[in-house]
């Protein structure tokens, strides 16, 4: 059994425009880093948390980082071991790219690792989901599931957690621009319809569809016909200053689409590489700025990797 592992848990984008709560993409920056180590007190314990403005519990049941170790922990029966944590929060929070499912998906990915990985990743991912679920009220496997697996993931069941790893075309890249406006997801949940009309469940379908198959085929025009929300976006637009401006300044530069990432405020447009993706970014902050909007720009391909140990 190792003494100590640092492990990273990348950022992801919720909803990856097109499938609300079913599917989602995994950044390579930003993210937060776990470290696990052996100890001699025992059970588990937090012991340090950067980054998080004092905002986070020590308690490892009501932190999602803390609960989803304990709760592997438990499943493997080890709950007498001594490991401590240390949490180090290297991305905003409530910012849309699914901060509490990092540290959920760190958490229990460090313990793992720790113990010699006797679970698989995909194992993993129970016990990640009631990290965030402690986190989000939510039981949403759109950011636990990328970050923990990578790539792009296809929820096809939440409830069943059965979820699909599709095929991510070579220059497929993410411009994400975070404005510093506060949204909880409580409250952009809130907003939403229980009842979707007919027509717009057809036409959100297609484009789910168009979507998947561009992905399959690498076909960026077709991924650029697909990549629209008529059901989401519509209702949470006002919630993010200056988004249709935003997002208009975004396809102008390139981008195949652009619309919100996760709950937001932070915006996402998918370009066809990464020089595309660069002028794309820049574009959307520069009307932030202008509105006198602070904010910031990840630059990312799509993380294929997921968790990985450092």
């Amino acid at each position: 059994m190792l003494h100590e592992v640092k492990v990273f848990a990348p950022a992801s984008v919720g909803n990856a425009i097109v499938g609300f709560d079913m599917m989602g993409l995994a950044l390579s920056r930003p993210g937060d880093e776990i470290v696990a180590r052996r100890s001699e007190r025992p059970g588990l314990h937090i012991t340090a948390i950067t980054g998080d403005e004092g905002k986070l519990p020590y308690d490892p049941e009501k932190n999602t980082a803390g609960l989803a170790a304990s709760s592997l922990l438990k499943h493997l029966d080890k709950t007498g071991l001594g490991i401590e944590l240390e949490i180090h929060k290297c991305m905003p929070f409530g910012s849309g790219l699914g901060s509490s499912a990092a540290s959920a998906v760190g958490g229990a990915f460090a313990v793992n690792v720790l113990l010699g990985s006797p679970l698989s990743k995909r194992e993993l991912l129970p016990f990640a989901m009631q990290g965030e679920q402690l986190a989000s009220g939510g039981y949403h496997a759109d950011n636990v599931a990328p970050s923990l697996l990578g790539g792009i993931i296809l929820i096809r069941s939440n409830r069943d957690l059965d979820v699909l790893s599709l095929p991510v075309p070579t220059e497929l890249y993410a411009a994400v621009v975070y404005p510093e406006v506060e949204i909880l997801t409580k409250t952009a949940r809130g907003i939403l319809k229980t009842e979707v009309p007919l027509k717009q469940h057809v036409v959100q379908s297609g484009y789910l569809g168009g979507f998947m198959a561009g992905l399959f085929c690498s076909d960026y025009d077709l991924i650029g016909r697909s990549l629209r929300d008529v059901i989401i976006e519509p209702q949470r637009a006002c919630m993010i200053p200056h988004f249709y401006e935003v997002q208009q300044a975004a396809l102008s530069a390139g981008a195949l689409g652009c619309s919100i990432s996760g709950a937001g405020p932070s915006m996402v447009a998918l370009c066809k590489g990464d020089a595309i993706a660069a002028q794309v970014g820049a574009a959307m902050q520069q009307i932030f700025t202008q509105a006198g909007i602070p904010n910031e720009l990840f630059l990312s391909a799509v993380n294929a990797e997921g968790a990985i140990a450092l």
